[in-house]
């Protein structure tokens, strides 16, 4: 048997070696050869290859296309220089019409059936691990000697033929501190899944509760921790069980293939500047990305907004960053809520002011632009002013739908 920490330091080719000859007996790969990407597999017939293929595409953040095979073929030349996909993963799982029927430590008993089978190697989180380490950030998963803790989104993936299935995302907690150097080392890794999908609360991606894993196990946080979610490669195990398929073999989530290929080597060196971390709110706890040209942009509207030409006293209303946490939370939410209405002259017609309804007017149409759902709250004897105004707005197309 061979101990993980003399894992960390050995070359892939040596590992892959040692899981043939069935030497190793961790239940998963993370730390192995650190500094080595490592890989998802899926293993489909020919016949539904393309469409895969094209499903790997439309869904690149959870399923990063390292390499196809031909029919087939049990090597993958451009990730490995000796390597067998038969027997170089911990374990396997194979399921058929959908369902996880058997796990394998080897695939070599099919191999009549393989060599009409296309098999697809998927980047890994594994693959930044070494390189969130450099960072100094923990990875408490590593520590605890525990596989990554991953789980299951109401987050829908784009349909591709008979491939329809949710996001799968893995969870690291990291210390707040760290957050920062956690994106800074993820975010050019794009063949690694990249930087986080999501930082914060669970219930964003449609779960709540930690402890309860889809796949892998379940980590324990340290005080001061934050959740923090990437894409995952198990997405395409999700797939394989959508497309039903009659015969199909994976990867035992966790159990990797470790590929010849070193994190530098396969990280996006023309990455763009990576993206600051914001906290939108605490309770439910939520921080954003954005970029840092974009955060600079509004925080200049910001000081606009902030002009006082009538010396009114304005600039006390104001509170730094509040229109970045604003904007940043629009963009996530699926339904939005505007308010508008200040009541003046209860006795005029209208009784409103009328400045602000079509600002309010304008949001609605932008938001709407972005796929937003928006409802427009007002005043009880504004309603039909504002009920005027949107039908208007219907009518000469600045909106599409009601509100």
């Amino acid at each position: 048997m061979v101990c993980l920490q003399s894992l960390r330091s050995l070359l892939p080719a040596t590992v892959r070696g040692l899981i043939r000859q069935n030497r190793i007996h961790i239940c998963n790969t993370s730390g192995m050869s650190a500094g080595y990407n490592q890989a998802n597999v899926v293993i489909l017939n020919k016949s539904l290859a393309n469409d895969f293929e094209k499903f790997c595409q439309a869904n690149s953040g959870p399923l990063p296309l390292l390499y196809r095979s031909d029919p087939g073929e049990w090597k993958c030349p451009p990730l490995s220089s000796d390597s067998d996909i038969r027997t170089d993963c911990l374990l396997y799982r194979k399921y058929e019409h959908g369902v996880c029927t058997e796990s394998l430590a080897s695939l070599e008993s099919y191999s009549d059936q393989l060599k009409d089978m296309v098999t697809f190697y998927l980047g890994c989180s594994f693959s930044f691990e070494s390189a969130v380490q450099k960072l100094g950030v923990p990875l408490r998963n590593v520590d605890q000697q525990r596989n990554a803790s991953m789980y299951t989104t109401t987050v829908p993936c784009h349909e591709v033929g008979k491939f329809s299935c949710n996001l799968v995302v893995t969870m690291r907690p990291v210390p707040q501190e760290k957050l920062e150097a956690a994106v800074i080392a993820t975010h050019p890794m794009n063949k690694s899944h990249g930087a986080p999908v999501h930082i914060g609360s669970p219930d964003f991606l449609g779960f709540t509760d930690l402890q309860k894993t889809d796949y892998g196990e379940t980590v324990q946080m340290h005080p001061g921790d934050v959740p923090v979610f990437w894409a995952c490669g198990v997405t395409g195990v999700e797939a394989v069980i959508s497309c039903k398929s009659p015969l199909a073999f994976t990867h035992s989530p966790g159990c990797m293939f470790i590929t010849d290929v070193k994190n530098e080597d396969a990280s996006d060196l023309c990455a763009k500047e990576a993206p600051k971390v914001v906290q939108i709110s605490s309770d439910p706890l939520h921080y954003s990305l954005v970029s840092q040209r974009t955060a600079e942009k509004i925080r200049s509207l910001e000081e606009i907004v902030g002009i006082d030409p009538g010396n009114r006293g304005i600039k006390n209303l104001l509170m730094k960053d509040e229109l970045l946490k604003c904007c940043l939370s629009l963009s996530h939410a699926k339904s939005i809520l505007i308010t508008t209405g200040f009541p003046t002259h209860y006795q005029q017609v209208p009784p409103e002011e009328t400045d602000g309804p079509p600002g309010a007017l304008a949001m609605a149409a932008m938001l709407q632009a972005l796929g937003k759902k928006v409802a427009i709250v007002t005043d009880g004897h504004a309603i039909e002013m504002n009920k005027k105004i949107v039908q208007d707005a219907i009518e000469q197309g600045i909106i599409p739908i009601g509100l």
